[in-house]
């Protein structure tokens, strides 16, 4: 089994973050506006709990209760973040959302955080403009997922496969078709 999470979303966020601005209060007003009520419910009950509440949204396209589709903001409480995406296709962006002492505020992930995310170093070099950091991050490959993956998974299989069980099987499992 992979080991457990050692952090959260939270632990990420910058309150003074290159490259995003925090919304103003209308268009945070407009992100709650669009929750359905069970998310607006779980916003509400996480802030009783007091503390810092953060979250992450999605808008998405979804059937309303009249039966129509129009977009839907989707807030995610668990300590995850959802899949980062490029910004091309139209796929939505990940905004963040703090609720702390009965104020909200929301604005999109920064590219730092998002490099973070990744399982990037801090000194990983991100292009300047927000696009183009995250047709970089968007709908990769988190470094330390890979690099579990080819240590308990890829490199055993790979040894396996070729029947050498001492060999450093990292190049060799790209090398080896293991299926077949």
């Amino acid at each position: 089994m992979p080991p457990p999470r050692e952090g959260a979303l939270a632990d990420l966020i910058e309150e003074h973050p290159k490259g995003v601005s925090w919304h103003a209060p209308a268009q945070t007003q407009r992100l709650l506006d669009l929750m359905s009520p069970l998310h607006r419910e779980r916003l509400a009950a996480a802030m009783t709990q007091g503390g810092r509440v953060v979250g992450a949204i999605y808008k998405r396209t979804r059937k309303w209760e009249d039966g129509t589709r129009r977009q839907r903001a989707e807030l995610r409480l668990d300590g995850l973040s959802g899949c980062l995406r490029t910004a091309r296709g139209g796929s939505s962006r990940q905004t963040v959302l703090i609720a702390e002492d009965g104020h909200i505020r929301s604005r999109l992930l920064s590219p730092r955080e998002g490099a973070r995310l990744m399982g990037l170093p801090e000194h990983y070099a991100l292009p300047e403009e927000y696009n183009a950091a995250f047709d970089l991050l968007g709908d990769g490959l988190a470094v330390p997922v890979v690099k579990w993956l080819a240590h308990h998974l890829l490199t055993p299989l790979a040894a396996h496969a070729t029947g050498n069980a001492t060999e450093p099987a990292y190049e060799r499992a790209l090398q080896v078709n293991l299926w077949g």
